[in-house]
């Protein structure tokens, strides 16, 4: 994020995991990932607000997106929740994490 230094946080809130349903701190994920922003395929079918454009999910699942599929897949075939919720793949990782415990601060 610009302006951050090393010693700033990232924007973190708590709340709803829309994938898992678990109420935790939140991570933001890009629907494009950022490093296919610069690429000109996504530069002419996609605007700047959809570029940016992004979901609150837990750690686990913001993982298990990026485990399971390179950026440019998740860029190309899983860039909305609807996408993402619908993958058999990632619904079977969704159900999994929704599974886990959460660690209380």
């Amino acid at each position: 994020m610009k302006g951050q230094t090393k010693n700033t946080p990232k924007r973190q809130r708590q709340g709803l995991c829309p994938l898992c349903g678990r109420d935790v701190n939140l991570t933001f994920h890009h629907l494009i990932p950022k490093k296919m922003h610069r690429r000109s395929h996504f530069k002419k079918h996609f605007t700047k607000a959809e570029l940016a454009s992004g979901i609150d999910i837990c750690r686990k699942c913001h993982d298990g997106l990026h485990k399971t599929y390179n950026e440019m897949e998740l860029a190309k075939q899983y860039n909305t929740i609807e996408a993402l919720k619908s993958d058999e793949r990632l619904s079977a990782h969704f159900a999994w994490v929704a599974k886990q415990k959460v660690k209380k601060l």
